[in-house]
């Protein structure tokens, strides 16, 4: 019965296993000969929890060790540069752990720069044995970055004064250093039983019309929340969790009652005015929808695109306030990343380049990424609009300029006009372009070409000129942006819906853009070195990284295609993610799609309708992520992905109409008559797709190939052929081959400065 015992239960063994099985030998316990044939030597790990190693920020660090089943914890012991720091450990709580030999240190007060962090297991004598511990190298950076976003911009104008923390809480107050500091605060706020928060006046206050709340676990709990609000990499950050006993402050060892375990980051929208500025809000954290069930929710100003329009930065700034959450409250079981239109660009390129800090995303009205599917879409606007309004030689109707277009209307080629104000360092040189610039950067502060050559320039590249590089006669950013080959209206020559006159006289006039956006008679021509770098950084996001394993679940949250007035918002940017993550992997599984889950209506009836699909899509999304952690098979991880999608969540449309029908279908890109999601909600495509651009809108730079006129419909005369040579004198694209410097990613975690870990410099 002894031999019995030891045989099950050594696992189990721990304070009482040498009153059971004998002796202990080299700090842990073994069972009496022939009882542990196999046992295990000592073994303790290291496993930093909070952040990359050589990517840690503000001084603190997470870290679990974790030790071989019997070894005694008292044998073993931590250093962080030779001095003994085991105090910091001690047992995770069974909640979490379920198990003794988990021990987990929050290693506070480093300094700048390089740590060693040594676990040893000592024997009876206290010396370390041999091959039975492991060493951890930290590095250590200021909260207030950068750490892999290049040098912090400048001028940026910090917006800590007002920024209102939450429902009667006031404002945050003066800035404390130049980086927009401010002291770390906590509140508490409660959901009233009307559906409003409202501030607490003491942690311990339990108002009358207090709301209760029923989270995932089942558990019915008072709906009382913990608000901090901070500063980090110069972002103001808040990150809200449900508090059932405020008076008890979080910490990693256990988990706070309330909380259900996992944390949805959230990324808002935007980002016209996203330059050179704090911002003063960040994507609501005080969300019903997520809090009500147990979620944690965390962002961050620089995790809004109207504020910051650079997903580098928001990649690290996202990096960064999660590591300070985990050093609150333990690490989440998993992330959902959680967003629209700005927030799906950051969701995109963080989850492909930065693979582990989100582990499912639910992108929302999205693209593929900012700096490329969206601005070709709108640069092409531009310059068509221009060309209809003051460059055209021929006559047009509203028919034939949409067919060239793309577009379901008219009204989008305006919206996408003005969207171009991206790549325009020159803001509000029309009426209709509003200022680019928040009013808190000062007009003496921009680019000017004649008062202020050295100003800041509100684009996307010289937001981002990091990565991209600098001119070296300028300064500006190179820019991959090019529309030399590019045949506009090609297949609406080909389908008969503009002449042969149009076609000629539009690709002769059209024109491009010089390096302030000024609209010239020749093609824009990218820098192929900008090029090169916006393959290799994913700054075009590839599919080709962490993508292809992540859950996704895009929902097409407002449908707009058909809007008379337009919206930068079209269906075809859906498919195009989907169609770089097939040619990027093969597959696609992992991307389910939904369409019509809403409009831009602000009756009740329909936004509540979007509040309910939103809900579903997040608890099948929790269920997704929960079966894949659960599933300890070893398979590649996209397979498993895969494997573990609910049987519930696929591909499909909800019907139009007050009383909304989910339709199970596959969804692909294609207009009336295609299938019933596309009858009721048609994509159409855009000025590039028109010129016989692919889907997947991931071709900066064309190849281009000789004109054969055998690729037209139509027969040209002699003098047209003459002119269409003329207009293309080193040929066309031939968009069955890849981009000019088209590659893969160069890997994940990428740093452009200051962390020389994966570090990318002007030269490569």
């Amino acid at each position: 019965m002894f031999q019995r015992f030891c045989s099950i239960h050594q696992s189990r063994i721990v304070l009482i296993g040498s009153l059971l099985c004998g002796l202990t030998v080299f700090g842990f316990f073994v069972c009496t000969a022939g009882q542990a044939k196999h046992r295990e030597p000592p073994r303790a790990t290291l496993r930093l929890l909070s952040a990359q190693p050589h990517l840690v920020s503000g001084g603190d660090a997470l870290v679990q060790v974790e030790i071989t089943p019997g070894t005694l914890l008292d044998r073993v012991q931590v250093t962080l540069n030779g001095e003994n720091v085991t105090a910091s450990f001690r047992p995770l709580s069974d909640a979490i752990a379920g198990a003794n030999s988990i021990l987990r240190g929050l290693v506070a007060d480093l300094e700048l720069g390089d740590h060693v962090l040594t676990v040893a297991v000592l024997d009876a004598n206290e010396v370390s044995i041999s091959n039975a511990g492991a060493t951890l190298t930290l590095t250590n950076w200021p909260s207030s970055g950068p750490l892999i976003s290049g040098p912090h911009e400048s001028p940026f104008y910090c917006q800590t004064e007002s920024f209102q923390i939450g429902p009667d809480l006031g404002f945050l107050g003066a800035p404390l250093d130049v980086n927009c500091s401010v002291n770390t605060r906590v509140d508490f706020v409660y959901r009233s039983i009307e559906g409003q928060f409202k501030a607490l006046s003491s942690p311990d206050e339990r108002p009358a019309d207090l709301q209760q709340t029923k989270i995932t676990t089942g558990e019915y709990v008072p709906y009382i929340v913990r608000l901090e609000t901070g500063t980090i990499n110069r972002a103001i950050y808040q990150t809200a969790v449900l508090a059932v006993s405020p008076d008890a402050a979080p910490d990693p060892w256990r988990r706070g009652s309330g909380w259900n375990g996992r944390l949805i980051y959230k990324f808002g929208g935007g980002c016209r005015e996203g330059w050179n500025r704090q911002g003063q809000r960040v994507d609501e954290v005080l969300d019903p929808l997520m809090l009500s069930k147990g979620f944690a929710t965390a962002s961050a100003s620089l995790n809004v695109f109207g504020n910051n329009c650079n997903t580098l930065l928001a990649a690290e700034t996202m990096m960064m306030v999660k590591e300070r959450f985990i050093e609150r409250h333990g690490p989440p079981q998993y992330t959902i990343g959680w967003g629209c239109s700005g927030g799906s660009y950051q969701m995109h390129f963080i989850v492909d380049n930065y693979p582990g800090l989100l582990d499912g995303i639910i992108p929302q009205c999205s693209f593929p990424d900012v700096a490329f599917a969206t601005v070709h879409t709108a640069s092409d606007a531009w310059l068509l609009e221009n060309y209809f309004n003051s460059r055209t030689g021929v006559s047009w109707t509203s028919e034939a300029q949409v067919a060239v277009t793309g577009f379901g209307t008219l009204g989008h080629l305006l919206v996408l006009s003005e969207a171009a104000a991206r790549i325009d360092p020159l803001p509000n040189r029309l009426e209709r372009l509003s200022a680019e610039f928040s009013s808190v950067v000062p007009v003496e502060m921009r680019y000017h070409p004649v008062k202020n050559p050295t100003g800041a320039r509100a684009t996307v590249y010289d937001h981002t000129a990091v990565v991209y590089g600098g001119m070296a006669n300028t300064g500006f950013a190179r820019r991959p942006l090019d529309n030399v080959g590019i045949q506009y209206g090609l297949q609406s020559l080909n389908a008969g819906e503009i002449s042969k006159a149009q076609f000629l006289d539009l690709n002769e006039r059209i024109g491009g853009f010089d390096i302030d956006a000024n609209i010239i008679d020749h093609r824009t021509v990218a820098d192929l070195d900008a090029t090169r770098r916006a393959y290799e950084s994913g700054q075009l996001l590839s599919g080709g990284g962490g993508l292809a394993s992540v859950p996704i679940l895009d929902i097409d949250a407002v449908y707009t295609d058909l809007d008379v007035g337009g919206d930068l918002h079209l269906k075809f940017q859906h498919f195009s993610t989907r169609e770089r993550l097939r040619l990027a992997s093969g597959q696609s599984g992992n991307h389910v799609m939904w369409s019509g889950a809403g409009s831009r209506t602000s009756e009740v009836s329909e936004r509540s309708q979007l509040h309910r699909i939103l809900q579903r899509g997040l608890a099948l999304m929790d269920e997704w992520l929960t079966r894949i952690q659960l599933d300890t098979a070893n398979v590649d991880a996209v397979d498993k992905v895969a494997q573990n999608k609910p049987e519930a969540l696929m591909d499909g449309c909800w019907t139009p109409g007050a009383s909304p029908e989910f339709i199970e279908e596959p969804q692909e890109f294609g207009g009336v008559g295609t299938s019933f999601c596309n009858d009721w909600y048609p994509a159409f495509s855009s000025p590039r797709m028109v010129a016989g651009g692919p889907l997947a809108n991931d071709i900066v730079k064309c190849q281009l190939k000789p004109i054969n006129f055998s690729d037209y419909a139509v027969e040209f005369t002699s003098s047209e052929r003459q002119q269409l040579h003329q207009i293309f004198p080193d040929g066309v694209c031939d968009w069955d081959r890849p981009g000019v410097e088209q590659r893969p990613l160069r890997g994940p975690w990428l740093s452009f400065g200051p962390s020389p870990v994966n570090h990318i410099d002007e030269a490569d």
